[in-house]
């Protein structure tokens, strides 16, 4: 297919929505993922802005609001004038006759965004949905339903699972992730800002590969310039948008928030056990939904340490942007609005260290390329211990059915990193107490994933994986 030149990446996306478009069916296509991340942009621009019907929900209106822009879209796009629907089963019935009406339309397209903000409480909006869908659309040839919304644990909960009427009812669900940095170098040249890959790595592990981030760079200054402006400045644009995050995508908001900053101060990650704990909240479901929550909306991530496959789950913030904002914004109190540009200081460098490990984790299908064992079954891990006399940590342990483990050291630096006879033998050391801790009897490699690249020299034999950032990139 012929992707659309004005969308940067998403071609998976494109290829389902092409799909949905030529089917001669009903489509229920739901767009879902976090705030910021492109869903309505890719919708619009997909389909030109070219729409039967178009509405969006407003944020934290009454149920009379919503309605209210429902009947002036309608009149919009029909041209007719309508009574305002007293509640949303009027109001599908409403598009249901406009629709009707399009009698010589082969291929009808309905887009609904932020769909979840029309569920204000005890609106019934779900169930005229599912009345609208079961009772007309699902039989209406050529008709495309397109919703989209941000607060993605509606969409996965009450949408993609619900156990009513609109069970199984998407006939399609496009799950939109950050960009990639090879996605994020394309869409810097795209409004302008060529940078060396060193610095668009460096730009994602400040802002991630959220695109309306992204979107706020200026090419005519340096990334430095640009994060004193959207982080420090008089109104900057980033330092509120932390909390509106929270509250536009989560009803209890600031327990998500206390989650996301307890993981923010321990860069391990906790078990569940742990966060009950430090938090002083109750052992229950609640904590399990928000940390579902949280993870399918890109904020958190899980893994199992090596070894554990079904409990010791330990959680790991891993949204860029939350990181940053927590470790060098939240509780800065300066005046300085040129912070970032001055700060030089043993906190950056912890934190580019953690974050660059958190890039390298986003783009493991890269490493396995570079690595050669892209055809090859592997399960990603990390692995620790700590007892009286030894302790250990290896953030990315890459185990393989060729009989073969990855022990991976990713190291952030903006030279050529040389491996000294200290820094080998410390790896060496590592490695043989992870053989005696684990007792696999695997081939045991060490491997570097680094920003600069790894200096030839004396002890540049000892790593038998070396991963670059070009091929992060890829």
């Amino acid at each position: 297919m012929e992707y659309r030149k004005s969308i940067v990446g998403r071609k998976h996306e494109q290829e389902i929505l092409q799909m949905c478009v030529d089917s001669p069916k009903a489509e229920f296509i739901a767009v879902y993922g976090r705030r910021r991340i492109g869903k309505t942009y890719l919708v619009k621009q997909f389909f030109g802005e070219k729409f039967d019907f178009y509405t969006t929900g407003i944020y934290n209106v009454s149920r009379a609001e919503q309605l209210k822009r429902w009947q002036e879209q309608l009149y919009r796009y029909s041209g007719t004038k309508r009574t305002r629907p007293k509640d949303w089963f009027e109001a599908f019935m409403q598009l249901q006759e406009f629709v009707e009406s399009l009698s010589d339309k082969e291929c009808v397209s309905i887009f609904i965004d932020e769909l979840p903000w029309l569920d204000t409480p005890k609106s019934g909006f779900i169930r005229a949905l599912e009345l609208f869908w079961n009772s007309w659309a699902a039989d209406r040839r050529g008709l495309k339903l397109v919703v989209c919304g941000s607060a993605t644990t509606w969409m996965t909960n009450k949408l993609l699972g619900d156990k009513g009427g609109l069970h199984n009812r998407v006939t399609r669900a496009i799950r939109l992730s950050p960009f990639t940095l090879k996605e994020t170098e394309e869409y810097l040249k795209s409004i302008g800002i060529e940078w060396a890959r060193s610095e668009v790595l460096d730009a994602y592990m400040i802002l991630g590969g959220t695109p309306f981030y992204l979107s706020l760079l200026r090419p005519e200054l340096s990334l430095s310039q640009n994060v004193d402006e959207l982080f420090y400045s008089q109104n900057a644009t980033l330092n509120a948008e932390y909390d509106f995050l929270f509250t536009s995508l989560f009803n209890d908001a600031a327990l998500y928030r206390r989650v996301v900053e307890t993981l923010a101060s321990k860069l391990r990650g906790m078990t569940r056990e742990e966060l009950i704990k430090a938090l002083k909240v109750a052992d229950n479901g609640l904590m399990s939904e928000v940390l579902d929550n949280l993870r399918k909306c890109d904020f958190i991530r899980s893994y199992q340490a090596f070894g554990k496959k079904e409990k010791g789950a330990i959680f790991q913030l891993a949204d860029m942007y939350t990181l940053f904002y927590l470790r060098f914004v939240k509780n800065y109190y300066g005046l300085d609005e040129h912070a970032w540009s001055k700060m030089n200081d043993a906190r950056r460098n912890v934190w580019a260290g953690y974050a660059f490990e958190q890039v390298c984790i986003h783009h493991i299908n890269q490493i396995r390329q570079a690595l050669g064992i892209s055809g090859i079954a592997s399960d990603v891990s990390a692995w620790y211990c700590k007892d009286d006399q030894q302790g250990a940590q290896i953030d990315l342990v890459i185990d393989r059915s060729d009989k073969s483990i990855d022990l991976c050291e990713m190291k952030y630096c903006d030279h050529q990193f040389e491996l000294k006879k200290e820094y080998v033998e410390w790896m060496r050391e590592r490695r043989e107490l992870f053989k005696l801790k684990t007792g696999t009897r695997k081939s045991l490699r060490l491997t570097m994933v680094s920003s600069g690249g790894i200096k030839l020299g004396k002890y540049s034999s000892a790593i038998q994986g070396n991963v670059v950032l070009d091929d992060l990139f890829e």
